[in-house]
């Protein structure tokens, strides 16, 4: 059974050959990768891919920009096979992440989502230990020793909480992944958005503690551009408010407070204020304030 890997890309050329060059490096042949080029205006990924010669890679470039959500949905009707992941074009495969993510699918078929163990990068592909990461993995993520099945109310007010989540390692069940959809008007938490959908509708979630992802974690992301002007989290508070009452209508009520407290997601507005104020910037510091103290 392939492992279905699909790249929606728009990016640093550099930082795309070096994610597709770990997916050639897996320790397992039993992979598809599919590069959906979003119309990115230079032509130096055409011409590398023109110079791979692998019938298990198909290089597809659309004609127009369609954005990120868009490239999303292209990617989800695509797939073949029963088990898919969209890897971020800066993201990069270790050796047995192929091996780890099929064996877990064999041992935990109805597992509509799977999490393997994922250390972070930095821009010249140095592993790094954050802040944001440490608190993410060590104080947010669910404790256990190996492999954990989790669903439920539980894990969707674990997720309220704080997102620990890292979108490009994910595995999905293409079934189920199809059974929802990408919610338009949340470009930047729209992966936390389609993964909460999945768990209202009683999907599980593996955690496999393997590591064998290399997440990037620099500067120049869409979503930490966001992150100093405060934009990003305007978009977070209304995906937070429905998110609440999603749980409400199921009869949720721990995880409709959660969404409603969201408290790292306060707590992370509300250590960006000082840089905000340092720059003198109070339209920012304004918006990250509302986010940490509002309702």
């Amino acid at each position: 059974m392939p492992l279905d890997i699909f790249i929606p890309y728009w990016g640093d050329p550099g930082y795309m050959k070096e994610t597709v060059n770990s997916v050639l490096a897996q320790t397992s042949n039993d992979w598809l990768l599919t590069v959906v080029d979003d119309a990115y205006p230079e032509l130096e990924i055409q011409e590398f891919f023109t110079s791979l010669n692998d019938s298990r890679i198909k290089y597809i470039r659309k004609e127009q920009n369609g954005g990120i959500t868009a490239n999303y949905r292209t990617c989800v009707s695509l797939a073949t096979e029963q088990v898919m992941v969209i890897l971020g074009c800066d993201d990069v495969l270790l050796p047995n992440y192929v091996d780890t993510i099929n064996a877990a699918h064999e041992r935990f078929p109805n597992a509509a989502i799977i999490q393997p163990g994922v250390q972070v990068i930095d821009e010249r592909s140095v592993v790094v230990k954050t802040f944001v990461d440490t608190i993410k993995q060590r104080l947010v993520r669910p404790h256990g020793n190996g492999p954990q099945l989790v669903s439920g109310e539980s894990i969707a007010a674990n997720l309220m909480h704080g997102d620990w989540l890292y979108w490009p390692a994910l595995a999905f069940r293409t079934d189920r992944m199809r059974a929802v959809d990408f919610r338009d008007g949340f470009p930047i938490i729209q992966d936390l958005a389609l993964i909460m959908d999945m768990i209202y509708a009683g999907d599980q979630l593996l955690i496999e503690p393997t590591v064998c992802f290399s997440y990037r974690r620099h500067s120049n992301s869409a979503s930490s551009a966001k992150l100093i002007d405060g934009s990003r989290f305007i978009g977070e508070r209304d995906y937070f408010s429905l998110a609440a009452s999603q749980a409400a209508e199921i009869g949720w009520t721990k995880a409709a407070r959660a969404a409603k407290l969201r408290l790292t997601s306060r707590a992370h507005a509300l250590a960006l204020m000082p840089k905000a104020l340092l720059a003198r910037d109070t339209k920012a510091a304004g918006t990250l304030a509302r986010h940490a103290f509002g309702s």
